[in-house]
């Protein structure tokens, strides 16, 4: 599908003829036409940890759509609408800085996933816009030490749980 935009409109899957859709692609942009957005639950597997993302902020909004990973399904739901009322009430997060206007009782960080990641990890995403023309952010979370996975400390195990989707390095928050 090939996404064509004009000055007053993105076009998107919701442009298109339900009846050239399959039962699949009916049901996502359904829920998108009911919620205003779709969440994607990506389980792990060998190549990586399981993660989840959003599909609707960039067209509702205009703000990045949002990729978080090792987090269970419920919660990265759960904390995806939380982001959505912020957005809904005119609310947004600071980009690159921690902030305490996720989650209840851990800080987060929110940065730029790098486009060369979109096809790996945003699937859905990709045929709903019909391309990568949409911005996304990567959620973080420390480990219970308060450690993100940039900190030279951090465990090897948070560091793999929390790829790195940014340009690189966690977008020059981790020394080389």
């Amino acid at each position: 599908m090939m996404v064509v935009e004009d000055a007053r409109h993105m076009y998107t899957a919701l442009d298109v003829d339900p009846e050239k859709l399959d039962e699949r692609e009916r049901a996502f942009v359904g829920k998108i036409r009911q919620y205003g957005w779709s969440t994607t639950d990506v389980g792990a597997d060998d190549e990586g940890p399981g993660f989840a993302y959003t599909t609707g902020f960039w067209l509702k909004f205009g703000h990045p759509e949002l990729i978080v990973f090792s987090l269970p399904g419920q919660t990265a739901h759960d904390t995806f609408w939380h982001f959505y009322r912020e957005l809904e009430a005119g609310r947004r997060v600071a980009v690159g800085s921690s902030t305490l206007d996720v989650f209840e009782n851990v800080p987060a960080v929110l940065l730029p996933v790098a486009q060369r990641h979109y096809r790996d990890h945003l699937g859905w995403g990709r045929w709903f816009y019909g391309g990568d023309r949409f911005e996304c952010l990567q959620l973080f979370y420390p480990d219970r030490d308060g450690r993100f996975p940039w900190s030279p400390e951090v465990s090897v195990g948070l560091r793999a749980a929390q790829p790195d989707l940014t340009e690189g390095n966690w977008f020059g928050l981790c020394a080389r």
